[in-house]
């Protein structure tokens, strides 16, 4: 039955997600006058973003994928006072998000674990990874114990996925719930194992009524997710919980998803035996876990084998620099396919204490006789990055960038065209002899850059096939070096 947009009666609020959409259950009517319940999603601003709007269209796109019996199924994306709004099926239930806030009883816990780890896996056997796994996006039955997943706005499609190492505020997902990988600075793949880890968290607020850890801001979250700092054991924060239980909940929030429950079918598998277990003599004795967590794929592990002695001098390189407040240079050299990017790309977690930026750009052999245009692919990223964040964010970068560019700017915007939508248009600078013109550009350029190489946000600019390097690129860097 497909529900017209004239609802009957008041619709009741849900569950809202900050900053982005509200869940509501509406009364509507068809075209035959009978009454049933939706449930209605409709972004919480009046002008909502366009990346709002893609992930509700996403969502509604997924709809022959999804099953009714473990998901809120689409049934129309539809308009209503020129706002978009996705219906869903409402098969009942209430969303999970209300209900916490204090632990929950071993008995309560175990019922919805087992409901939500077996809508999970259904997810999963349909080749989906949700990315983003948490309260709000969880509708449960209480006394039955069946559960139905919402909120596949970023859901994908692939088995595997990389995340790049953005800005916190500028990654899609929820940062309290969010797997290591998905922060982008973890060198791993995003896949269904993702989605334990965020079970993992959702799971732990169950047991205890909170997360587990306390921040303050979007980057500690990453620092907690990424580094060797592990969660109090649910059971020492409420002496109720099982250590079997609690063993579970542990290792679903294990960092590298090599050490986690590999499917959701193990998950279920041994929270059914603690269920068992505690219903039968009150207790749930220590036992082996993940007897049946068999993988019916192949999940090659991404882990780096014998590169320790490069990943520890680059880091240790990255820590020098940071320290002594400098410019340091590192080569990589090796065959082609032997994973020098890969090297590189664990330097991302040492990134992350000291808040620093990353900038990569490849050269080209087919661009040689373009000049920095290497270097303008890699700042490119860091003003794409700049453009995301909010109107505080980006008027503080504009005031940086200006009076580092001062009335030189339009060097840098004819380098980086998008760098005018920050600064706005610039200019024109007079001409000068080529000599002078190439100085000034470098003295323009080295002040550009310091900009964001500073001691509250250092700068790693990693610079790939260095054999098709221009000259005027390899002054450029010997200007910047001193060597």
């Amino acid at each position: 039955m497909r529900p017209v947009s004239t609802a009957a009666d008041s619709p009741i609020v849900l569950v809202e997600r900050p900053g982005e959409t509200i869940l509501c259950r509406e009364w509507r009517r068809s075209e035959d006058g009978q009454r049933s319940a939706v449930l209605v999603v409709r972004p919480v601003a009046e002008h909502p973003s366009p990346s709002i709007l893609d992930r509700l269209t996403h969502e509604y796109e997924l709809r022959d994928e999804l099953d009714g019996t473990w998901a809120a199924k689409p049934l129309a994306l539809v308009r209503n006072g020129g706002r978009a709004m996705l219906v869903l099926e409402d098969a009942g239930g209430e969303p999970l998000k209300p209900l916490l806030g204090m632990p929950m009883t071993v008995a309560r816990f175990l019922r919805l674990a087992i409901g939500i780890t077996a809508a999970v896996g259904k997810l999963h056997a349909r080749g989906l990874v949700h990315k983003d796994i948490k309260r709000a996006n969880i509708l449960v039955d209480d006394a039955t114990g069946e559960a139905r997943l919402t909120g596949f706005g970023i859901t994908t499609r692939l088995s595997r996925e990389r995340q790049a190492a953005e800005p916190p505020e500028a990654l899609t997902g929820t940062l309290a719930c969010m797997a290591p990988e998905q922060t982008g600075r973890m060198n791993r793949s995003i896949d269904s194992r993702s989605d334990l880890y965020s079970l993992g968290v959702t799971f732990y607020q169950m047991l205890t009524g909170s997360l587990p850890f306390s921040v303050a801001d979007p980057m500690e979250w990453v620092h907690c997710h990424i580094a060797a700092r592990h969660p109090m054991p649910p059971n020492e924060r409420v002496g109720t919980i099982p250590e079997a239980v609690a063993a579970i909940i542990l290792k679903l929030l294990v960092k590298n998803a090599e050490g986690r429950y590999q499917t959701a079918a193990g998950v279920e598998s041994d929270f059914r035996r603690c269920r068992s277990e505690w219903e039968a003599i009150g207790r749930v004795d220590p036992f082996p876990l993940g007897a049946k967590d068999a993988s019916g794929r192949l999940l090659i592990p991404e882990k780096l084998y014998g590169r320790e002695p490069e990943i520890g001098d680059l880091v240790a390189a990255f820590n020098r620099v940071v320290t002594e407040e400098t410019t340091g240079v590192m080569l990589i050299s090796g065959h082609a396919g032997i994973g020098k990017s890969s090297v590189v790309n664990e330097l991302h977690k040492a990134l992350v204490p000291p808040r620093g930026l990353f900038a990569s750009g490849k050269f080209d052999q087919y661009k040689r006789d373009i000049p920095y245009a290497t270097l303008a692919q890699a700042f490119q990223s860091l003003v794409r990055q700049i453009l995301g964040s909010n109107d505080e964010e980006i008027s503080r970068w504009r005031q940086m960038l200006l009076d580092a560019v001062g009335t030189n700017g339009q060097l840098m915007v004819s380098l980086i065209p998008e760098l005018a939508l920050i600064i706005g248009e610039q200019p024109p600078v007079p001409e000068l002899p080529p000599q002078e013109g190439q100085n000034r550009f470098q003295r323009v350029f080295r002040r550009f850059l310091n900009v964001f190489a500073r001691p509250e946000h250092p700068l790693a600019l990693f610079l790939d096939d260095l054999q098709w390097l221009d000259t005027a690129t390899l002054e450029m860097l010997e200007h910047l070096t001193g060597c």
